[in-house]
């Protein structure tokens, strides 16, 4: 993937835009905290880690507590006293992951041992199928309110219960006793609360005619996969996330807090209920469910003393949809809500108060951000007391033509669409609407992709988040054990063992300056797309993603939007008339996909935008209920637009909704646009198959610049004003006597194994095992000269070209050229290649080791090609 960067000189007639001015002169801000694995080695390994992170142009560092053996213990202190030293010499910032196992939730084991009603809590329930009529007929319901796991259920390779054996709890408690006629299926209308008729924990009840369910439903600590973990929706049980790791280490060093030490990081916190990592845990599954004494208290708010006899519906649903929709609905809205005040909000707000951030991201997988078990619940409510947005990418979920294959990823099916048309939009766009976040959106990137994986790959992949706003990053990452480190690789420098750590290097270079010209500004987002949580919770919906392709492929930018902008209208800034205003974001529309039930809020907004010319288009059909309000609300929506999924692209053209145009459909072009003092565009062709060459008309005018971001160059480019527009030509291209020796990257720049070769072929085939530098070298003779290119048909991995032992600079990714007009003199010229590799072979190589975890996840791989491939041409002008 290529990209490339407009700059159209509107609003600051002939002055340079100051911010590429500054980055012109590399003077720019940092956008980047890798982790640094630190495991308790010794001082001098920690300096030079720092100084190798340093080395990479990066001024930032988070530390992953997780193999710490030690954490919040002297040696931690010890360390991190080390790491705080280097950094205020280095002038960096740090940040701290939130806990001593992964996933944030652990409290540095502070539920261990603590009283049973700080510890998770859930709710499931056991089902007895009975025939009447009969008299008095009698159930022990004792023995059926207590949790039993199925033996039949399977483990997980990330079941990590953090202790030899899992905890037992003894407090397991029948809530209701309810039960529904199932003749022909359950029958809410027949479902009662027999709670009353349960004495010493014996059911006598006189069952009337017909096929009976009686539904069990009982509180166990017992269900999920981590019992010493903090219970989210209960207040002090979450406050000890705070007790046990923040206020220690503000005791510490709370005279660095706000300077030095930048903040704390969290890392997927989860529910925890259900089978972990499970991709089939949407409410309504059969699973156990987050429970507390404070959702119980708000439930009985919402539902009255009621609630009891509805809990059933939170599983069943067969031949009442309605009537479950609204249940399942009350109990999401509730936990997510609780989630969001009793976590992500108290550790915000205790962060705020001492001057630092809280960052960090959910598990967002294969749409989970919007379901319970390993996720929140919701994302935007997970998230809410973050200072920036999160997301992460990790082990093969985003991946050159992955849009729709592979069907699988490192550890779990794998959903394309979503990682293609959704993960890195639904990050920037709450960057985007949340006042707090100003702007900002974070991704953890490149971990678990494997040795495999070089800057090539990281190149695409930055590329890929860049252009959909994503402005801060953490790599995941340098860890300070000896190479090889087999903890979800790779892992960069590696005690002077990677071949691109230079490259690597230049790419985070390239990768800071990109987030400087898409930070302080405003995306221009001309849709709206409703987030379908609240849809998914309640009934039959379709996913974002489905919409958000279709935009995609259509060059029409996009962001998501919650419910909420229409409920916390202060918060959010949420203006509605003839356009919709969410903090700085303008939109011209909003798309809500198909969803069988809608929120009030929603509908009210809607209704409203309606009334002042807004254009609101509904996909494929318009809803059926609304869940938590009056239906007769619907038919005031009878006269909207409703089109077909496969027609939205037409219909939002029809209403000038794009803001870009192209002379031909070019469905692999992103684009990005994003206005601070002037109007920037990021292009990047998406299709790994062809180049991209056509005409794209932007709504801007004035002088036309290109930045290419990579060399740090900026030159004007050739465009046609047309009235307001500017047509600009963009070219996205994929393109296309010498000695060769190698060396290790632990050797360089000592090179061995010299030898005379006549063509440019796959090294690995004669090497298999070698991962290190290939140099190329030829002396070559030329005339005076004014200009002159190299070019390099392909490579794998960095290329770096040295003329006459001067470097000309690195390139990453194709097209690999080089000017080399300032550095060829008349007559004779050296001329040296080095190429870099990646790991991978020297690792597939190796003997199998019992503890790497990637070796134990993947099959025998593809091992891609080693040095240049192809031609080598240099094109000269006299």
């Amino acid at each position: 993937m290529y990209s490339k960067y407009g700059i159209i000189n509107e609003r600051c007639g002939e002055t340079m835009n100051q911010k590429v001015k500054q980055l012109l002169q590399d003077k720019g801000n940092n956008h980047i905290l890798p982790f640094l694995w630190v495991h308790g080695e010794e001082e001098a390994v920690l300096r030079e880690y720092m100084g190798a992170i340093a080395a990479s142009g990066i001024g930032a560092v988070c530390i992953e507590s997780r193999p710490h053996p030690d954490y919040c213990g002297p040696k931690w202190w010890q360390d991190l006293d080390i790491i705080l030293d280097e950094a205020k010499q280095r002038d960096m910032k740090v940040w701290i992951l939130d806990d001593s196992h992964f996933p944030t939730g652990f409290a540095n084991g502070a539920l261990k041992e603590a009283p049973a009603e700080l510890c998770r809590q859930y709710l499931y329930y056991s089902s007895v199928q009975i025939v009447g009529p009969m008299k008095s007929a009698q159930l022990d319901v004792s023995k059926h309110a207590k949790y039993v796991k199925d033996p039949f259920s399977g483990g997980s390779i990330f079941a990590m219960g953090h202790g030899k054996e899992k905890r037992q709890f003894d407090d397991d408690r029948m809530v209701s006793v309810c039960a529904a006629r199932v003749d022909k299926g359950f029958d809410a209308s027949t479902l009662i609360d027999i709670t009353d008729k349960v004495q010493d924990g014996q059911l006598v009840w006189d069952i009337p005619e017909g096929k009976w369910m009686l539904y069990i439903n009982f509180l166990t600590r017992n269900a999920g996969a981590h019992d010493s973990y903090i219970n989210m929706i209960d207040k002090r049980s979450a406050r000890k996330q705070i007790e046990a790791v923040y206020e220690p280490h503000f005791e510490h060093y709370k005279e660095e807090f706000g300077k030095t030490l930048a903040g704390f990081f969290s890392d997927e916190p989860e529910l925890g209920n259900g089978q972990l990592y499970s991709q089939n845990n949407a409410i309504g599954a059969d699973q156990d469910l987050p429970w507390s004494d404070e959702l119980e208290e708000q439930l009985k708010l919402r539902l009255g003393e009621e609630w009891r006899g509805k809990l059933p519906l939170l599983w069943m649903n067969e031949l009442c949809p309605e009537e479950a929709a609204k249940m399942r609905y009350v109990y999401m809205d509730l936990v997510t809500r609780l989630v969001e005040e009793d976590f992500s909000k108290a550790i915000g707000s205790w962060c705020e108060e001492r001057g630092i951030l809280y960052i960090g991201h959910l598990i967002e997988d294969n749409n989970s951000h919007a379901r319970l078990g390993s996720s929140l619940g919701h994302f935007f409510r997970g998230l809410s007391g973050q200072h920036m947005s999160g997301i992460d990418d990790i082990g093969g979920q985003v991946m050159p033509g992955g849009e729709v294959y592979p069907k699988k990823a490192l550890i779990s099916g794998r959903d394309g669409e979503f990682y293609h048309y959704m993960l890195g939009k639904l990050g920037s766009s709450f960057g985007a609407i949340d006042p707090q976040k100003k702007g900002r959106t974070m991704c953890e990137i490149f971990g678990a992709y494997g040795w495999s994986e070089g800057v090539r790959m990281m190149k695409y992949l930055v590329d890929h988040f860049l252009v959909r706003g994503v402005n801060e990053y953490v790599p995941h990452a340098f860890s300070c054990k000896p190479y090889p480190d087999p903890d979800c690789p790779p892992h960069f420098y590696a005690n002077g063992h990677d071949p691109l750590f230079r490259h690597f290097g230049v790419l985070m270079r390239y990768l800071n300056r990109m987030c400087d010209l898409i930070s302080d500004g405003i995306r221009v987002t001309p849709a709206a797309i409703l987030y379908h949580a609240e849809a998914e919770w309640a009934g039959n919906y379709m996913l974002d993603q489905k919409p958000a392709k279709v935009l995609m492929e259509h060059q029409i930018d996009f962001d998501i939007i919650p419910t909420d902008v229409f409920v916390e209208t202060d918060r959010y800034r949420t203006k509605l008339g003839k356009v919709l205003r969410i903090n700085e974001q303008t939109y011209k529309v909003l798309v809500v996909p198909y969803a069988q039930f809608i929120t009030d809020a929603a509908v009210k907004a809607i209704l409203e935008l309606k009334a002042a010319g807004f254009p609101v288009i509904f996909i494929n059909t318009l809803p059926e209920g609304i869940v938590n309000g009056d239906n007769k609300l619907l038919a005031e929506l009878s006269d909207c637009q409703v089109v077909a999924l496969e027609e939205l692209a037409d219909s939002l053209k029809s209403l000038e909704i794009p803001e870009i145009k192209l002379d031909a459909e070019y469905p692999m072009l992103r684009y990005l646009h994003y206005r601070e003092e002037s109007d920037l565009f990021l292009f990047t062709n998406e299709d790994i198959t062809q180049t991209f060459r056509g005409l794209v008309t932007v709504p801007a005018k004035g002088k036309v610049y290109e930045y290419d971001v990579w060399k740090n160059e900026l030159r004007a480019v050739k465009a046609e004003q047309m009235g307001e527009s500017t047509t600009i030509t963009v070219e996205l291209t994929l393109k296309d006597g010498w000695r060769m020796s190698l060396a290790k990257a632990i050797d360089y720049p000592k090179f061995q194994e010299a030898q005379e070769i006549t063509a440019f072929e796959n090294v690995g085939l004669k090497h298999p095992e070698f991962s290190g530098f290939i140099r190329y070298e030829n002396t070559i003779e030329l005339p005076a000269i004014t200009n002159a290119q190299l070019r390099i048909e392909d490579a794998f991995e960095g290329v770096e070209v040295f003329v006459n032992d001067e470097s000309v600079g690195i390139q990453v990714v194709k097209p690999f050229a080089f000017d080399l007009s300032k550095k060829l003199k008349t007559g004779m010229n050296q001329l040296r290649i080095e190429v870099a590799t990646t790991l991978e072979r020297e690792r597939y190589y190796a003997p199998a080791d019992p503890a790497d975890f990637m070796a134990r996840l993947s099959k025998a791989q593809v091992l891609e090609s080693t040095g240049i491939i192809g031609k080598v041409t240099l094109a000269i002008l006299k």
